[in-house]
């Protein structure tokens, strides 16, 4: 097959396709072996679903709800394009008794459009809005795996993990913010076996860069005073994207623009000093100091005084994971944390903020119960210790590994001074990286 990512290559039988798939699916749910003639996209799809411990009998839920799902779609970006799905898809939907269905980056269902006799079929499958279908959820299938893996795909009958979805074909493709390249959601054409012609992974894809192009018409022009994005999770030297320049900021700095980002409001100079210094014999001069360095390294029409403010809004990573946290996103606040906030830094404030992040997160990472995500952060620096996440992962993942690994902890936590690294008093690992000095 020359692409991969399209579902039947020239000159095979649909018929005995689905039949080689039904096998190869059933050899999988009972052997958990792939075997050919299973795409790659599609085999490794597989394995991630049933790591994610979705059963083959299982099906989707609904998540959002009337009210719920009208405010939430309200918001959405592309809640702007849907006029442009409308005309480009809507027709070719309805004549050709398909759906049109638009999800968000988390493979929630936003719309469920088409023709009725096949909406119908669809609501006996909960293939409708409000839907989860994420991949972690529902298994494969065209929209929740095209916002997994980032790329345009198709899904061919017996190639969807839930048996319930196999009588159907679908061909999706991610859109993404133009400005920021992150994915928004999936748009997606959902219905019978002659889907899986190659057109149709085109049609979608071009009608993902359309909206994307117009998109981007619609986003409001940069202003002059526009300061862009900050980057500090993850690193001790923040990055700043300011006007069209990358500004590398020093630790000192890092710290003040992480403050004075999170309170639009300003804070005065007394303010600033208790965030930043827990000695008490730092005089105010010492900030006055770095915030007219820092004025001269940003510009005087940025860095206001009295109070000590921005004049134009900066989004950090931190604002950005904290808002997918609160709006339920789990999946989407993991993708964007890239690590402690400023890692290296002692200031009281940043360590303060730094910690409620990270508990806030791993937190939730706990109450979700997504093996994937759990193992996720288990195995990411700041979670090596982490003795909480570890437990939780040993309950759903009980491989050798994992058990092994919280054997160690374990015995770590019984030893008189605890894990290496680890503050006196602290019940589980997850300092460790937190208060590890930065490069």
């Amino acid at each position: 097959m020359t692409d991969p990512w399209v579902a039947l290559e020239p000159g095979v039988d649909p018929t005995e396709r689905v039949r080689v798939l039904r096998r190869a699916h059933e050899t999988f749910t009972t052997a958990g072996t792939v075997s050919r003639p299973v795409r790659s996209v599609v085999a490794d799809s597989w394995r991630r679903s049933a790591r994610a411990g979705v059963g083959p009998d299982g099906g989707a839920h609904v998540e959002l709800t009337d009210g719920d799902l009208g405010a939430y779609r309200a918001e959405h970006p592309l809640a702007q394009v849907m006029p442009l799905f409308r005309e480009l898809m809507g027709t070719f939907a309805a004549d050709g008794e398909h759906l049109l269905a638009v999800c968000d980056t988390h493979g929630r269902l936003l719309w469920v459009e088409g023709h009725p006799v096949t909406r119908r079929r669809a609501d006996r499958m909960n293939f409708v809005p409000g839907a989860r279908w994420a991949e972690s959820a529902v298994g494969t299938n065209a929209p929740g795996t095209a916002v997994t893996v980032d790329r345009p795909v198709q899904v061919f009958a017996a190639e969807h993990f839930i048996r319930q979805v196999q009588p159907w074909t679908c061909a999706a493709a991610p859109v993404h913010d133009p400005r920021t390249g992150r994915v928004l959601g999936a748009v997606d054409i959902t219905g019978g076996d002659g889907l899986a012609h190659p057109h149709s992974l085109g049609f979608v894809q071009a009608v993902a860069r359309a909206a994307e192009s117009q998109l981007a018409l619609l986003a409001p022009p940069r202003s002059v005073g526009e300061a862009g994005a900050l980057t500090a999770l993850g690193r001790d030297e923040a990055r700043l994207l300011l006007a069209g320049r990358t500004l590398v900021l020093s630790r000192r700095h890092s710290e003040l623009l992480v403050l004075l980002a999170r309170h639009p409001e300003g804070l005065t100079g007394d303010e600033l000093l208790c965030s930043l210094y827990e000695d008490e014999s730092v005089t105010p001069v010492t900030i006055r100091a770095e915030l007219a360095r820092l004025r001269r390294l940003l510009g005087p029409e940025l860095l206001a005084s009295r109070p000590y403010r921005l004049t134009a809004a900066v989004e950090s990573d931190v604002t950005v994971v904290e808002r997918r946290l609160a709006a339920g996103a789990i999946t989407a606040a993991m993708a964007s944390y890239a690590g402690p906030l400023l890692p290296g830094s002692q200031a009281p404030a940043v360590v303060r903020l730094r910690r409620s992040l990270a508990d806030g997160l791993r937190a939730a990472l706990i109450a979700r119960g997504d093996p994937d995500l759990l193992a996720d952060w288990a195995h990411a620096p700041w979670g090596e210790d982490d003795v909480e996440v570890w437990r939780a992962l040993a309950v759903l993942r009980p491989t050798p590994s994992v058990l092994a690994r919280l054997t160690e902890l374990d015995a770590q936590l019984a030893a008189p001074h605890g894990p290496v690294g680890v503050p006196t008093g602290t019940r589980t690992g997850r300092a460790t990286w937190l208060q590890r000095p930065g490069p």
